[in-house]
C-alpha cells in the first residue's frame, strides 16, 4: 500500500512540473507532422452487366490507384462489392504499410461477378460501415464504381420503389454525416445512367465522373482525391515515347509539402529515374519514395521531398502516349483568430485574422504565405447572398474586416490559395439581429467606471485546481491502462453452410467490455450459437486481444485448425473462423483497430 501511494505522488509531482511552462506561457511545440486523414469506402458494381460496362475492369485499376494514393500510414479504407446483394466486403483497415495496401489489391483482383444490380445495398452499406468504424478526426468519403443502372431478380420480392426509396435514405443519411459520394460512371456499351450518379454525388457535395478508358484514371483520381483533400492538380506536361529518357521536372513548393504523388499512365511499361534538387540520384524505390506499378498506370510517391526542382526522367516506349499527374499532400490548415463577440449591429466592423497552422502551431516558415492570396467569404443567411471580400496578405497571415451592414446572420471563413493546395478556416456564424452591438464597437473600460484588475489568486487557484484535475485524470487513465482494457473491435459475419448465405457484417466494439468477454455475449447470446460461450476474448498488451477456447470446437486460421486453448493472439486484421459443430453455420472474425 506503501508503495503504491510512493508512486502515485511521484506521478503527481511529475505532472504538476510538466505543467508549469504551460501555466507561465505556452507549451513546447510537437515536431510529429501528420497530414489530415481519410476514411474511405470502395463501392463497385460487380454484376454481370459490368461484363459490358467495364470490360478491361476500369474500376478494378481505379480502386487500385486510388489505394497507392493515399498516405504510407494513418489512412483508413475498406471495400464494398454488391450486385442485388453484398457479394464480399472488407471492413475499414488502416493502411500501416505497403503490404496492407498490396492485400487490399489483391482482394480487388479476386472480385467475381454475379446476376443482378441494386445500387441502393452498396449504397447503404458504405454508410454504415463508415458510421460504425470511421474515426472522429478523419474526413470520410465513399467512391462509388457503377453504370448507374439496377437490374433487380424478376422473381425475387424486391420492388424498384423499395429501391429507389433505401437508395434516398441512405443518401440523405450520408449528405447529414458530412460524407461525400464520388461517382465514376462506367461506361464502355454507351449504357451508362449519368444522371443517377451525378445526383447522387450533387446531393451529398460530391463530384462525378465519366470514363470509358484506363487513360483517364489520372486525372479522375487525382481530381477526386484532391478535391476531399483542399489540394489542387499540378500540371505536368504530357509526352510520347520515343524509346529514350525524357526529363520531367517536378516541383515541389515548399517544405510543408508532406507527399508527392506522380502518376503516370501508359498502355506500355516505362523505365524511371529521379533526381533530387541537389542533382543526387534518388532510389526508386527507397526510403523515401515509393513505386506502384499497376497493368496501366505507374505510381511515384515522394515522402516529405525537399523543396526546390527535381528532375524526373520517364523512358516510354517509341509512340507511346504518356501522362502525368501531380499531387501534394499538405501538413496544413488555415486558422482564424477568435472573434471577441458574436453578437453585433449594423455598422460595426468585425477584425479578421488568419493564419496557417501547422500540426497545430503557428506555421514558421513564412516563405509560404509569399504565393497566397486570401479571401473572407461572407454569406448572409437571411437573404441566401455571398460576397467574397479580398484580405490583406501581411506576410505571416491575412487580415482585413467585415462591416456588418444589415439586421442579419452571418457566416464568415477565410479560404486561402496557392496553385497547389488551398485551405479553408471553420465557418462561424455572427449575429446583428438583436441590435445590442457590444461586441466590435465596445470600448474597454467604457461607462465611466475604473476597470479593476482581475485578482491574481482567482487564477493560481484555478490553474492548481485544473492541474490536480489533470492529476486525477491522468493517475486514472494509468489505473485504467494497468486493467488493459480492450481497444478495437470485431467484424463478425456468419454463414449458414447449408445455403452458403452469408450474412452483413456486424461490428462489435469491444471497449463496451472490462476484463473479458465471450464470443457468445458478442451473438447476443443466441441459443444456437451457445457452444461459443467458452471462447473468451481478454485484451492484450500492445492493442491486440488474446482468444481462449475452453470449448469442444474448433477455431481455424488461414485455413487451418489452432490450439487456442492457451490463447491465441489476434492483431489488427487478423481473420479467424469458427465452425459450429450443433448448427450448419461458420462464423467469420476479423479484428481492427
Amino acid at each position: 500500500m506503501l508503495q503504491r501511494k510512493v508512486i502515485a505522488y511521484m506521478m503527481l509531482f511529475t505532472l504538476v512540473f510538466s505543467f508549469m511552462p504551460w501555466i507561465g506561457g505556452e507549451a513546447a511545440a510537437s515536431s510529429t507532422r501528420t497530414a489530415s486523414k481519410i476514411d474511405a469506402m470502395l463501392v463497385i458494381d460487380v454484376s454481370n452487366s459490368m461484363d459490358t460496362s467495364d470490360t478491361d475492369k476500369i474500376g478494378n485499376e481505379a480502386m487500385k490507384m486510388f489505394i497507392d494514393m493515399l498516405s504510407t500510414t494513418g489512412d483508413k479504407v475498406g471495400i464494398v462489392a454488391y450486385t442485388d446483394k453484398i457479394e464480399r466486403e472488407k471492413a475499414l483497415l488502416e493502411m500501416r504499410s505497403e503490404t496492407d495496401k498490396g492485400d487490399l489489391k489483391q482482394f480487388i483482383d479476386e472480385l467475381n461477378r454475379g446476376a443482378y444490380t441494386d445500387i441502393a445495398v452498396g449504397v447503404k452499406e458504405a454508410v454504415k460501415v463508415l458510421e460504425q468504424g470511421a474515426e472522429p478526426d478523419h474526413e470520410p468519403m465513399i467512391v462509388l464504381l457503377a453504370d448507374g443502372n439496377n437490374y433487380l431478380n424478376k422473381n425475387g420480392s424486391r420492388t424498384q420503389a423499395e429501391s429507389d426509396q433505401e437508395l434516398s435514405a441512405a443518401v440523405a443519411d450520408a449528405k447529414q454525416k458530412g460524407i461525400p459520394i464520388y461517382t465514376i460512371g462506367l461506361n464502355a456499351d454507351g449504357q451508362l445512367n449519368q444522371d443517377a450518379l451525378a445526383d447522387l454525388s450533387k446531393q451529398t457535395n460530391g463530384k462525378s465522373f465519366v470514363t470509358s478508358s484506363a487513360d483517364d484514371l489520372p486525372q479522375i483520381l487525382s481530381e477526386i482525391f484532391a478535391s476531399h483533400q483542399k489540394l489542387k492538380i499540378v500540371p505536368i506536361q504530357s509526352m510520347t515515347g520515343s524509346g529514350s529518357y525524357q526529363d520531367v521536372t517536378v516541383n515541389v513548393p515548399n517544405a510543408n509539402v508532406m507527399e508527392a504523388n506522380i502518376s503516370i499512365m501508359s498502355s506500355k511499361p516505362v523505365d524511371l529515374r529521379l533526381y533530387d534538387p541537389s542533382g543526387k540520384a534518388a532510389a526508386i524505390p527507397g526510403d523515401d519514395v515509393r513505386l506502384s506499378r499497376s497493368k496501366s498506370y505507374s505510381l511515384l510517391k515522394l515522402l516529405e521531398p525537399a523543396q526546390g526542382d527535381w528532375k524526373l526522367q520517364v523512358k516510354g516506349a517509341e509512340k507511346d502516349k504518356i501522362d502525368i499527374n501531380l499531387v501534394f499532400n499538405y501538413d496544413l490548415k488555415l486558422a482564424l483568430d477568435p472573434i471577441p463577440s458574436k453578437i453585433h449591429k449594423p455598422g460595426d466592423k468585425i477584425q479578421i485574422n488568419a493564419y496557417l497552422t501547422s500540426n497545430g502551431q503557428k506555421l514558421q516558415n513564412d516563405a509560404l504565405y509569399r504565393n497566397m492570396k486570401a479571401v473572407l467569404h461572407v454569406k448572409d443567411l437571411d437573404t441566401g447572398k455571398i460576397a467574397n471580400l479580398s484580405l490583406v496578405n501581411a506576410g505571416d497571415r491575412f487580415t482585413g474586416e467585415f462591416e456588418v451592414k444589415d439586421k442579419h446572420d452571418y457566416e464568415l471563413k477565410v479560404r486561402a490559395e496557392e496553385k497547389s493546395f488551398y485551405r479553408e478556416t471553420v465557418p462561424v456564424k455572427v449575429s446583428a439581429k438583436t441590435g445590442a452591438g457590444a461586441g466590435a464597437s465596445a470600448q474597454p473600460g467604457a461607462g465611466g467606471e475604473e476597470e479593476k484588475p482581475f485578482p491574481m489568486w482567482i487564477i493560481y487557484s484555478a490553474a492548481g485546481a485544473a492541474v490536480l484535475g489533470l492529476a486525477a485524470a491522468f493517475l486514472l487513465a494509468a489505473w485504467k491502462k494497468a486493467n488493459r482494457g480492450f481497444v478495437g473491435q470485431l467484424v463478425i459475419e456468419v454463414r449458414d453452410e447449408n445455403t452458403g448465405e452469408k450474412s452483413h457484417p456486424q461490428y462489435k466494439k469491444l471497449n463496451a467490455f472490462k476484463g473479458k468477454c465471450t464470443l457468445h455475449q458478442l451473438l447476443q447470446l443466441a441459443p444456437e450459437f451457445k457452444e461459443t460461450e467458452k471462447m473468451v476474448f481478454i485484451p492484450d498488451r500492445n492493442d491486440r486481444i488474446l482468444l481462449k477456447n475452453g470449448s469442444s470446437g474448433t477455431i481455424e486460421k488461414s485455413g487451418r485448425a489452432v490450439d487456442a486453448s492457451r490463447g491465441l493472439e489476434l492483431k489488427s486484421g487478423d481473420r479467424i473462423t469458427v465452425p459450429l459443430t450443433q448448427a450448419d453455420k461458420t462464423i467469420w472474425i476479423e479484428y481492427i483497430v
